[in-house]
């Protein structure tokens, strides 16, 4: 566990910090999380990790909840790589293959479209030597109105780092 700052780059130059949270996805301070050192492109989020067993479900094979919990998080985060807040709305999961202990996953989210504070998003995990797809995912998130943009990037301590950012967000608001 860290309590330091994480520096996100997005490729195409931008770059921006998020402060230790409690996230059990992606937090740095949470002792029973995931600790996902995700990656954010603009609209685009992934993760490459190896299923630890504790997370377990039945004996060998990764829990399909934890499966869910990357899903959701990197379709999550493809919107914040737009600058972008919200909250799961609804989340749908295709099981494809089971995915064992000790195996190396990559976890991809992306947006599919964006409808006023309504966004789409789409996600897979694949085995990461291999390629075969084994879960996808489609989610809605509600975006968060200006207000609580600036809440949240209080909050999580989001600062822009690069001279293209907005002045806004190069404030930390």
């Amino acid at each position: 566990m860290t309590s330091e700052a994480r520096v996100i780059d997005v490729p195409g130059g931008s770059r921006f910090e998020v402060s230790p949270h409690h996230c059990f996805a992606c937090g740095t301070l949470n002792a029973h999380g995931l600790h996902l050192d995700l990656h954010v492109e603009g609209g685009r989020s992934w993760v490459e990790l190896t299923y630890e067993q504790r997370f377990q479900g039945w004996d060998g094979i990764a829990h399909g909840g934890i499966i869910a919990t990357i899903l959701d998080e990197v379709m999550a985060w493809a919107l914040v790589g737009e600058d972008n807040w919200g909250v799961t709305a609804r989340l749908s999961i295709d099981f494809k293959q089971p995915v064992n202990v000790g195996q190396r996953i990559r976890a991809e989210g992306w947006i599919a479209r964006s409808r006023r504070r309504i966004v789409d998003t789409e996600a897979r995990v694949t085995d990461a030597m291999t390629g075969a797809v084994l879960a996808t995912a489609s989610g809605v998130y509600m975006a968060a109105d200006e207000t609580r943009k600036r809440e949240l990037r209080a909050r999580y301590g989001w600062r822009a780092l690069d001279a293209a950012a907005t002045p806004d967000m190069a404030d930390g608001q």
